[in-house]
């Protein structure tokens, strides 16, 4: 022990930091007790982390006395949320409601496993109604934390969580496709009998087989069964049917109304009303012509929000402004105050002439910072020119940020690569400041090189602003070249790659894109082999100019590929080119109708993003301004003898 206290002794600030990094991942709390110790006495920046950790090692036998003591030491540090929540679910197991109580008020973050242990002390300890609370969470094809159990069993046995409820969330979790979900549901459900628990599995497989056979062969126990598909008369048979017939939908839509016309003798009217409108679904997400024709088939049953959305969305390609608005006035107040629907509701009312009743919607709408905003403000009549700086930081401001302890702990964080323990201290160093603070907080961070978190940062602000820091422009040779390489917009670029990665060259996410583009993988070896790399390697990808260079390439590639169309070539980088034309219609379409009416929300959102940076990043760089609208354009109608693409990832 003695050698390796002098080991530790002797070590660099950072390099014990680190050993006690990896004290804690191999659970050693001897060996983090020691570094603890010794960080504190050197009086490292981020000697509050090692004791964090140390914490987290010893929750389970500490006593209560000393996991208070700690979260009153280090109050204010961001992890102590964190840690609050794991000891709040401790005392939860335990049941100790007092000392949970006590705490849970303090608690900051959102945890399902926290909330769910909080409802069922309240209905047990403090006898209060919880069901509206609880019911939000049941309501949900998550998989919830096991903390939750306890508290759907009460409020079953009480009969407040009703069997229509735990139906409700069984039809929740299988129209999204969580089959091990819905079967954990179904144990709450004595009247599920166990053979369609095992058709299930087929309807997921083989839809079209159980929807149109009397039997199918099934494996229960490893045993081959015959089974009999299920009837249209009990509730456990109809789900089954209805998860075949979306599960179809999903698949070949064709096939589902084939199969749901043979079928209508046999649901009851409700039930025919209900499979109409999951068919209706899924056809306006394929953009099928008859989408509307089987929303109107459905309307003797509540559809859903996404349902609502997409009718909403297969009016607006077909320029059925009346539908369109039916669909936005079915949605709940909450839906309808998002910003798309309240756009594409003044967008309707416009379309028929009716423009008060237009502008009373678009005006409010005009001056929100975002791309339905700046829809909404052209609708107005109003171009939308280069954002005029309203604030810059003075200098002394940026200092006062940068003394702050809390930004010193996010910036060493970030040096050690914890990109996610330092993005969250910047978070919590920054959640109280005002409009003043948090732009000489992003100046601070563009100075670091963070640009990702000088971005966010000054996005954040509500009154004053600094386009500058909201907009930045890193890399201004290298994308300058890129451009005129390869004769793209560098507006078109910028934001691009301010949507990809926020300049920030080592992201990388969670399905293996890398760089400052966002890189696939097997979209850059494909792209090197096309411009004749033959030295192309995988490590090449993180080279910032390799990346830009491969990056640009693509966005020329998919450009040509979409006949010059930028926004079907800003959807083919995101989801592949022949995704971008099968999204087309058959007739010329405004693209922000084509936009709006992409199938992934990523897709969507992206794609809105990336053109509304472009408009921003354009006046910045020189180029003359135009329309939102202008820039996006129109989307040709569909070739008849179109060519069939392959993407490149």
């Amino acid at each position: 022990m003695l050698l390796l206290s002098g080991h530790v002794a002797a070590m660099s600030d950072q390099a014990l930091f680190e050993h006690a990094r990896e004290a804690y991942a191999k659970r050693n709390e001897l060996s983090l007790t020691e570094d603890v110790s010794q960080l504190n006495k050197q009086q490292y920046v981020l000697a509050p982390y090692a004791a964090y950790w140390l914490m987290l090692l010893r929750l389970e036998q500490a006593d209560n006395a000393e996991v208070q003591a700690f979260m009153t030491q280090y109050a204010d540090m961001a992890f102590v949320d964190r840690l609050r929540g794991e000891w709040l679910k401790a005392l939860g197991k335990k049941q100790d409601w007092a000392l949970f109580f006590e705490h849970y008020q303090h608690f900051k973050r959102t945890d399902n496993a926290v909330e769910c242990y909080a409802l069922y002390g309240k209905s047990q300890f403090e006898h209060q109604d919880v069901v509206a609370q609880a019911k939000k969470i049941w309501f949900s094809s998550a998989d919830l934390p096991t903390s939750c159990t306890p508290l759907f069993d009460v409020m079953q046995q009480a009969g407040v969580l009703s069997t229509n409820d735990v139906w409700e969330r069984l039809r929740l979790a299988l129209h999204d496709g969580k089959l091990n979900v819905a079967k954990n549901i179904i144990a709450r459900l004595p009247a599920f009998g166990k053979n369609n628990i095992a058709l299930l599995d087929v309807a997921n497989q083989t839809p079209k087989l159980l929807l149109t056979n009397k039997t199918v062969n099934v494996k229960i126990n490893n045993k081959k069964t015959v089974l009999k598909t299920p009837s249209f008369k009990a509730r456990d048979d109809i789900e089954v049917n209805f998860y075949a017939l979306d599960r179809l939908a999903r698949t070949s839509l064709n096939d589902a109304v084939t199969v749901n016309q043979q079928l209508q003798s046999q649901w009851s009217q409700a039930d025919a009303a209900f499979a109409w409108g999951r068919i209706a679904y899924h056809a306006a997400r394929n953009h099928h012509p008859q989408a509307l024709e089987f929303y109107a088939k459905s309307n003797q049953t509540s559809l859903d929000k996404e349902q609502l959305a997409w009718m909403a969305r297969a009016a607006m390609r077909a320029q059925n402004w009346d539908v369109l608005l039916d669909a936005i006035g079915r949605m709940n107040a909450e839906q309808q105050q998002e910003g798309a629907w309240r756009y594409w509701k003044g967008r309707a009312f416009k379309e028929k002439n009716m423009l008060v009743e237009a502008n009373k919607i678009l005006g409010p709408l005009s001056i929100e910072r975002h791309y339905y905003g700046w829809l909404a403000l052209e609708e107005l009549g109003n171009v939308m020119n280069s954002p005029q700086l309203q604030y810059t930081p003075s200098e002394l401001e940026v200092t006062a940020i940068a003394s702050q302890p809390a930004i010193k702990r996010a910036l060493a964080l970030q040096k050690l690569d914890m990109r996610w323990e330092a993005k969250a201290e910047w978070v919590w160093a920054t959640r109280d400041f005002d409009d003043k603070q948090l732009l000489a907080a992003a100046e601070y961070a563009q100075r670091q090189k963070w640009y990702d978190i000088a971005i966010s940062t000054a996005d954040n602000t509500k009154q004053l602003h600094d386009f500058n820091l909201r907009y930045p422009t890193p890399y201004r040779d290298l994308f300058r070249a890129a451009a005129v390489n390869e004769n793209i917009d560098e507006a078109w670029i910028y934001g691009l790659t301010r949507q990809e990665s926020r300049f920030m060259h080592y992201a990388k996410s969670g399905v293996g894109a890398s760089g400052l583009m966002q890189l696939m993988p097997a979209t850059a070896k494909w792209a090197a082999q096309r411009m004749g790399l033959r030295d192309y390697s995988h490590e090449m990808i993180h080279d910032i100019n390799f990346n830009v260079g491969i990056g640009t390439y693509y966005m020329r590639y998919t450009l040509d590929m979409m006949n010059g169309q930028a926004v079907m070539a800003t959807a083919a980088y995101n989801a592949g080119p022949s995704r971008a034309r099968r999204w087309v219609a058959d007739e010329p379409l405004e693209a922000a109708i084509y936009i709006e009416t992409i199938p992934f929300s990523e897709t969507r959102g992206y794609v809105q993003k990336v053109m509304a940076n472009a408009q921003l990043y354009a006046p910045r760089l020189g180029h003359l301004a135009q329309s939102l609208k202008a820039r996006m354009g129109t989307v040709p109608g569909r070739v008849k003898s179109e060519v069939i693409l392959v993407d490149a990832e």
